[in-house]
């Protein structure tokens, strides 16, 4: 059987409101649906009251007990069709709900991998978290109105319209009845709606704030700051805390009063069917129906209270998810570009800093500052503004390439690139499957063959998110080999070997040279083992390029540079050198004796 997949549409997020109405017309059948069912099972509660008047004046007060079964059976009949209705009514708005927390979710997935690198930089992970935690939650909920809501409006003017054939004064206590309960409601919705915006600010600034704590963990053990990190984290959490309670104290009496009105509605409605019946206006069966049509009623008022709490929550977390989905990536690029891609390898140039990445060659880029050189990388990879003098690939303005074809020819490989949770052979792969041969060859070139003899499973064993379940340089080694594996025409790798001993270090070095023979590679890092292996270093001062040559060269005529690698003033000596890995061949090891 063919599963037909298709995709979540485009989302309107010109506003909260247009957004909640996006979800709901990307699924009118299954919301015409919900309604038709809500109204018929509301509208069916309410015919049972008539069929009960019935009962009292045609079968007990006449003594005609035919008469009396066959209402009896009546009530019986559309009570059991109106169960089935009822469960096929709730079946159907899961099913909505559903389909508005998987859409949200898809165009929120969709809209990070849009934004790729820029995500960290213009919203918080905790942020989207919560959006896909919380908010479609609460929007889903939202649409629960669209079936019960209608139902409700259709049982209000049913219940009217019997009221009048009774009395026209039951009708107008009815018909003005529920719209003053609703008024009673009203400025309470608005107040939670301004409490829930606080509360859920607050809880995208908590969830941020855990994650922090959770991925620094390790660091922060070793600064001796967990202990100030978490109290911070605890004040925060008791201040979201006092927020919620804040939210929730008139969450509870819109609640109540939910719950509470409508129950006073029915005996102030009752008390004056009763003295009318007293009087002899109605009859005894139609105190009985006019009970049981405001009792009746109680269910949609109460759906219609609840609809309103939900809508003020929804909108809510429609804005924050809107404003997510408004992000833009910086640069955007051109969706197509007329400028077509070199044909093959060409100079990569970045005009800001004079750092330029001859075809086929190792370039290390030595920064005396990091950040300037994490500048640099994000330039030529386009993962930031180039500027007025801009990025320049085979002599042309790397904004005037279709973006695709830039990230899939430069591919920027980061020192804390997130690793995905699945299984190593996917974590490697990425989106295309990869022979044993292949992974093992980019395993070996990082030097992290012993992470895999170290993991159960070998190829298959499982990772966890983030790599949680190695160690530091053990996930750093498994960067370089999918970067590797990857193969790009240019790869801009940053630190790739600094959290490793210097003997693996040595390793991956030797192994990044081999696999990469004859392609361009950049390198941003300081250290020795990595920039003897360079065809050409480049040293960074003040944000531009201030010495370039080979390493050796560089140490006889760049104090600054010589003062930057080493802490002696003496030439630090040769690395050790390795035996290098065949670049991009079959490797000899196989799975079974990789696991050896």
């Amino acid at each position: 059987m063919t599963v037909k997949r298709t995709g979540p549409g485009e989302p309107d997020v010109r506003g909260a409101g247009r957004y909640l109405w996006w979800l709901a017309a990307s699924q009118p059948g299954r919301v015409a649906l919900g309604a038709v069912l809500s109204a018929v099972w509301l509208g069916a509660l309410t015919m049972m009251p008539y069929i009960l008047s019935r009962a009292v004046d045609d079968g007990l007060k006449a003594d005609d007990y035919p008469a009396l079964a066959g209402w009896a059976v009546a009530f019986l009949v559309i009570g059991a069709v109106n169960a089935v209705i009822g469960a096929y009514r709730h079946r159907t708005m899961t099913k909505v709900r559903m389909d508005a927390t998987f859409r949200t979710t898809r165009v929120v997935v969709r809209q990070a991998v849009r934004l790729g690198g820029e995500l960290p930089r213009q919203t918080a992970t905790g942020e989207v978290v919560t959006i896909g935690v919380s908010d479609v939650q609460r929007m889903s909920q939202t649409l629960t109105f669209s079936g019960p809501g209608f139902g409700a409006v259709v049982a209000y003017l049913l219940v009217a319209g019997q009221l009048l054939r009774i009395s026209p004064v039951l009708a107008a206590l009815v018909l003005l009845g529920v719209p003053a309960l609703a008024g009673l409601i009203g400025p309470m919705l608005a107040r939670v709606q301004r409490a829930e915006a606080g509360y859920r600010e607050q809880q995208g600034e908590v969830a941020a704030r855990f994650e922090d704590l959770s991925d620094g963990l390790r660091v922060l053990n070793g600064l001796g700051g967990k202990e100030e990190f978490a109290a911070r984290y605890a004040r925060e959490s008791r201040k979201l805390m006092a927020d919620g309670f804040k939210v929730g104290r008139v969450a509870s009496w819109i609640e109540a009063l939910g719950s509470g009105l409508p129950l006073l509605f029915l005996g102030a409605v009752t008390w004056v069917a009763a003295r009318m019946a007293a009087q002899g206006s109605i009859t005894i069966g139609e105190l009985v129906a006019v009970y049981g049509y405001t009792a009746a009623l109680t269910v949609p008022v109460y759906f219609l209270i609840e609809g309103g709490r939900d809508l003020t929550r929804g909108l809510v977390a429609a804005e924050r998810t809107v404003g997510f989905l408004r992000l833009e990536p910086r640069p955007a690029g051109p969706a197509a570009a007329a400028t077509p891609a070199p044909a093959g390898p060409a100079p990569l140039r970045d005009g800001l800093s004079g750092v330029e990445l001859v075809p086929g060659g190792l370039t290390v880029l030595a920064a005396r500052r990091p950040a300037e050189a994490l500048e640099v990388a994000d330039r030529l990879a386009l993962f930031a503004d180039p500027g007025a003098e801009g990025g320049r690939w085979d002599g042309r303005p790397l904004e005037e390439y279709a973006l695709r074809e830039v990230r899939g020819r430069i591919v920027l490989a980061e020192n804390e690139a997130a690793l995905f949770a699945g299984p190593l052979r996917e974590v490697l792969g990425g989106r295309r499957e990869r022979a044993d041969q292949e992974l093992l060859a980019a395993l070996e070139a990082a030097s992290a063959l012993d992470v895999l003899r170290g993991l159960p499973g070998g190829l298959a064993a499982p990772i966890r998110t983030e790599g949680r379940n190695l160690s530091g340089g053990q996930r750093q080694r498994l960067r370089l080999a999918r970067a590797l594996l990857a193969d790009p025409e240019v790869l801009i790798a940053v630190e790739p070997s600094s959290a490793v001993d210097t003997h693996t270090e040595a390793a991956m070095a030797a192994g990044l040279r081999a696999f990469r023979a004859g392609r361009t590679t950049l390198v941003v890092s300081t250290s020795p083992l990595l920039l003897d292996l360079a065809d050409t270093v480049l040293y960074l001062a003040d944000g531009r390029v201030a010495a370039a040559g080979t390493h050796r060269e560089l140490l006889r005529r760049a104090p600054e540079y010589r003062a930057l690698v080493s802490r002696d003033e003496e030439e630090p000596p040769a690395p050790a050198r390795v035996p290098l890995p065949t670049a991009r061949t079959s490797s000899p090891t196989t799975t079974e004796e990789a696991a050896r």
